[in-house]
């Protein structure tokens, strides 16, 4: 299936690692020209390696916080500079600490907001500009796409995870109130909600407190949780990506990607998390 990704420009934050990282591998495999940010350096210089192995168009790699909204505004500037435009923007990566509602203090859910809602909010509103003018089939053709990686919180309430749920469903109505204003400009906004995807992030939160050689049976029981009787693989989510960017998906806006291994039709008692960890990327 071709997805007509050939040459678009791709913005991918949070492209260092995990889920963004195989996204940004999905679309780079898949032609796109794929610019990548992320705030360690270690981890970025590794990612556009990888990129490069399997890349059909250019790969471009930026140390940014996107946090920083001036330095995300200058980023997002320079890569549409380079590459002549922006068509693909994908915002991964944030994710606040777990525990429940009554855990945190008043500045933790500020926090929270800060660190995992805002700095979506404001690259995606300095990216529409490049979105809304892109033409990549001449001057009556529009055409973008917004994909925001939230977590399973925002669909499915775990009570362990205040701070996501929180902050994950804020980015659900911040996409679809996009959705709602860019549609006529060609421009598609979609969440995908990921659950326990196996990723450096779930190893770590898996393995605090045991043993590393723990970590398989520590995979499995997260897995055993699903109907699938496994957790994902971030190029399973990858996938689903790679369609909502591309062309052939132009239909398909403000929706909510539940991607939980079948987790949601198990039940309320079949709780997928052990010790309500979240890993999701």
């Amino acid at each position: 299936m071709d997805l007509g990704l050939t040459g678009k420009v791709a913005l991918v934050a949070g492209g260092s690692s995990g889920i963004g990282l195989a996204i940004a591998a999905e679309l780079a495999a898949e032609g796109a020209h794929v610019a990548i940010g992320a705030r360690d350096p270690a981890r970025l210089a590794a990612a556009e390696r990888t990129l490069k192995e399997s890349a059909r168009g250019r790969v471009h790699a930026t140390r940014v916080d996107i946090t920083d909204a001036e330095a995300t505004r200058r980023w997002i500037e320079d890569v549409a500079s380079e590459f002549g435009g922006l068509h693909i923007v994908v915002v991964s990566g944030g994710t606040p600490p777990t525990g429940s509602a009554t855990t945190f203090e008043a500045s933790a859910y500020r926090e929270a907001v800060e660190t995992v809602l805002m700095p979506a909010v404001e690259l995606v509103l300095a990216a529409l500009p490049h979105l809304r003018a892109a033409q990549p089939h001449g001057p009556d053709s529009r055409w973008g796409r917004i994909l925001l990686v939230a977590s399973e919180t925002a669909v499915v309430p775990i009570g362990g995870l205040a701070l996501s749920g929180v902050t994950r469903a804020a980015l659900v109505r911040f996409a679809q109130a996009l959705a709602a204003d860019l549609g006529r400009d060609g421009v598609t906004v979609n969440v995908l909600a990921p659950s326990a995807t196996h990723t450096p992030l779930l190893e770590r939160v898996l393995t605090q407190g045991s043993a590393a050689d723990h970590l398989a049976a520590e995979l499995a029981a997260v897995g055993g949780k699903t109907a699938v009787g496994r957790v994902a693989r971030p190029d399973e989510i990858a996938a689903l990506a790679a369609f909502l960017a591309s062309e052939r998906a132009g239909y398909i806006t403000g929706t909510v990607q539940l991607i939980d291994g079948g987790s949601s039709v198990l039940g309320a008692s079949s709780s997928h998390y052990i010790d309500s960890q979240e890993g999701t990327c």
